[in-house]
């Protein structure tokens, strides 16, 4: 081997205008279409190259490195570590070799691509997932909803690491984002106001980075939603109009906006306000739809039954007992009307409980009572935030006058305690008890 200070594979590397970074990537892409699969991850650290094009080496490389660096230009390894001929010019450019070679690293480079990409079918898999959980939610436990949506975000999260195709990166934010926004509401579900609002910041951030506006306007709402029942109405008013000046929301979004409105004004007492809202919610819409709240629907959607129950809860707030009453009744008619299978336990519950309420503003405890045989039947892993602080009025509602002392007053009380106690979120230890919202 000749100790000159210049090689073959010097003048080579030279004619290319390579710099270590250019011959390295070219040297790993010749390992991989080369070598075993144990060995294609070969490499050539930057003094390693210095001193085969300096001619500092005594031995040639290893058989692999050999391997690839006569795959790289056609040249016995030998012969690229010898110094160049003296007397005959430098090997002249080869056109032919050149376009070969290029084509060699577009091959390469299209394939380093592709493998860095995922398949149509698992994105459409991951957004089905996303769609059939937001349209079972509400006939399924709040925990088990916790569970799939968390294995859907990092799934979402592990293929979104695999691509580096723009259009795939977006589609996976927004399918984490649903995951999360799902994984808020069932948090909050269970009790966790805390852990919900963190995974709905999360879920906004999601819908900001995608530029898909659907989503924001979804975690605003929930997350005014979470303010009200942190009791912290103002906070909830603040955020649900701020939710509804993003672009891009259909008429439903902008009608479970409203709604969280008007119960946040229902709850600072603020009568006049609490109408404008409830009227907005009722309003006649524009036709317009979004992919969130109408494309997805189910958990994203809001309901005609549920925009009448979240109503009556906010004239029960301003003490409306009648107005009250006449949506909950509404909202019990509505999901009658659906399938069984299609029917919310959580809503029907929830209309049932605001139900029992108004009738107890104007005195009527056998109406009451009748009305809450519709929320006795709510599945315990059912029992979710909303329908227990539900509850929890009717049940302060029955210890006060005219009621105070009555034995069927006082028998449903019970068995508002015994239907709380025995609630997932309490069995779990994520609730601390009914939440104060709804008692002003």
């Amino acid at each position: 081997m000749s100790k000159t200070a210049r090689t073959l594979l010097k003048v080579l590397v030279d004619q290319r205008r390579w710099r270590y970074v250019d011959f390295e990537r070219a040297f790993r892409r010749a390992a991989a279409q080369v070598l075993a699969e144990e060995s294609r991850n070969l490499t050539v650290s930057e003094a390693q190259f210095r001193r085969w094009t300096a001619g500092r080496v005594q031995t040639l490389p290893g058989t692999e490195a050999c391997t690839v660096l006569e795959h790289m230009f056609g040249i016995d390894a030998v012969v690229l570590f010898e110094a160049p001929p003296s007397v005959a010019p430098a090997p002249a450019f080869n056109l032919e070799d050149e376009i070969l070679m290029t084509a060699r690293d577009a091959q390469s480079e299209a394939a380093e691509a592709a493998a860095a990409s995922i398949s149509d079918t698992t994105l459409d898999q991951l957004r089905d997932d996303v769609a059939t959980l937001a349209r079972t939610y509400s006939s399924t436990a709040p925990f088990d909803v916790f569970q799939q949506a968390r294995e859907l975000r990092e799934e979402a999260e592990t293929q979104r690491d695999r691509t580096q195709v723009p259009v795939h990166t977006q589609e996976l934010l927004i399918v984490a984002g649903q995951a999360c926004a799902l994984l808020a509401t069932a948090a909050f579900d269970l009790g966790s106001l805390d852990g919900a609002k963190r995974l709905c910041r999360s879920a906004a951030l999601y819908g900001e980075t995608a530029r898909f506006d659907p989503l924001r306007g979804f975690a605003g709402g929930t997350l005014a939603y979470i303010a009200y029942f942190s009791n912290q109405p103002a906070e909830a008013a603040r955020l649900a109009r701020q939710a509804q000046m993003c672009t891009g929301l259909g008429d439903v979004a902008r009608r479970r906006l409203a709604a969280i409105e008007a119960r946040a004004f229902g709850y600072l007492g603020n009568a006049a306000s609490a109408q404008r809202a409830l009227d907005a919610s009722q309003a006649e819409g524009q036709g317009a739809t979004d992919d969130l709240h109408d494309g997805v629907a189910g958990e994203f959607g809001f309901t005609v039954e549920r925009l009448a129950m979240s109503n009556s809860s906010t004239c029960l707030l301003l003490g409306d007992g009648d107005q009250a009453e006449t949506a909950a009744t509404r909202a019990l008619e509505l999901a009658a009307q659906r399938p069984a299978s299609q029917r919310s336990v959580r809503v029907v519950g929830g209309a049932a409980a605001d139900l029992a309420a108004a009738r107890l503003l104007r005195g009527d405890l056998d109406g009451a009572a009748d009305a809450l045989e519709r929320v006795w039947v709510v599945p315990r892993d059912q029992r979710a935030t909303g329908l227990l602080t539900r509850t929890s009025r009717v049940r302060r509602a029955l210890t006060g006058e005219p009621f105070r002392g009555d034995q069927l007053a006082g028998e449903l009380g019970e068995r508002i305690e015994d239907f709380t106690r025995l609630s997932a979120q309490h069995q779990l230890g994520t609730g601390s008890g009914p939440l104060a919202a709804l008692e002003a």
